[in-house]
């Protein structure tokens, strides 16, 4: 590995400092449980926070309404398969749709560097709309704020998205049930790779590319064949598969087991994962999705998924196994047995 990349790896397991803010407590692991729980929930505490999904759902008179909001500050802004417009984008509306939603409209905030080019921010801009444009979502309001060179990143955008629940959807962290099967609508750890793979000038044949996307095209079918048989419905971003599984296994009470011979992951991004020491497991995505659907639905669950674009390489990589233990269980490719934890420090900064 290059001296001048390691010199650029943060540790995954940085120091202790309880007093300062770390980097890894934006990774989505362990780290970025603890400052939620312990600085953000025991003062904002209700009963839609609570759920901690990938959005708030509140009731409105006899409308469901769902409300997600996101920052996104990767880095470098353009990437292969994208850049941070069309990310903000699908990442909000994603996580709309992870909570049972159909977008209404968005809201985007820029904050820019003095001395970004406006060049770059009209392709931004374009990208950002044509995303919109493409799920039919409008931006309907904004703000912009300019900060002193030297004092961002050249642009963050961060994205609000409102929805509508409709009736008799209620997907959530906290429903998966024994017997209920796990669904991965595509290959994981694109996205991730493909960032770190920009930001530090590495070239791999073939090329890794994100795997940025909206995922409302299969989530719609889904809902509509199946709208109480999906249980839980959560998208793989910062701390990956594995974290996002976790997060489930504690918020049902539930142990589930995975296999790891089931888990698609492309040929060159477990190749990128092995040369520069990352666990496809926690690389993140930004155009998959989990879905826990009912043991009865979920064989005809997988074929609607899979007659979507999005989720044409779909498959069933687990189960729900019991109410014993909140535990994510992985059998290896050699058949031996390991427990799947939250990452304590963090595997790839800036990548949302």
């Amino acid at each position: 590995m290059p001296t001048t990349l390691i010199s650029k790896l943060a540790c995954p397991m940085p120091v202790e400092q309880e007093d300062v803010i770390q980097m890894a407590h934006g990774g989505g692991g362990l780290k970025m449980a603890r400052l939620i729980e312990r600085h953000f929930l025991p003062l904002l505490q209700n009963e839609a926070l609570a759920q901690l999904g990938d959005g708030g759902v509140v009731e409105f008179g006899p409308s469901r309404l769902a409300v997600s909001t996101d920052s996104f500050v990767v880095s470098p802004p353009f990437f292969p398969g994208g850049d941070i417009g069309s990310l903000a984008v699908h990442g909000t509306v994603n996580d709309l749709a992870m909570c049972g939603a159909e977008p209404l409209a968005l809201s985007a905030a820029l904050i820019l560097e003095e001395g970004f080019r406006k060049s770059d921010l009209d392709r931004i801009i374009a990208s950002l709309a044509s995303a919109a444009a493409a799920v039919k979502v409008p931006v309907v309001t904004g703000d912009t704020k300019v900060v002193e060179r030297a004092k961002g990143d050249g642009i963050y955008i961060t994205t609000t998205g409102l929805g509508h629940v409709r009736h008799g959807v209620n997907p959530g962290p906290d429903r998966a049930m024994p017997g209920d099967c796990i669904l991965v609508s595509g290959p994981i750890g694109d996205h991730g790779m493909a960032i770190m793979a920009a930001r530090h000038d590495l070239t791999f044949d073939p090329p890794l590319c994100s795997d940025s996307a909206t995922v409302l095209p299969a989530i719609r079918q889904l809902l509509s064949a199946f709208p109480d048989d999906v249980h839980v419905l959560r998208d793989p971003t910062r701390g990956g598969l594995a974290t996002a599984l976790c997060e489930i296994a504690e918020a049902s009470r539930v142990t589930i087991g995975i296999d790891e011979s089931a888990v698609p992951t492309r040929p060159e991004v477990r190749a990128a994962c092995e040369l520069l020491g990352f666990d496809p497991l926690y690389v993140a995505c930004e155009g998959r999705f989990i879905a826990i659907v009912s043991e009865k639905s979920a064989e005809r669950a997988l074929r609607i998924v899979r007659e979507t674009e999005i989720g044409c390489a779909a498959v069933q990589i687990g189960v729900v196994e019991g109410t014993d233990t909140a535990r994510v269980l992985l059998t290896t490719r050699i058949g031996s047995h390991r427990r799947l934890e939250r990452i304590s420090g963090e595997q790839l900064p800036r990548i949302c």
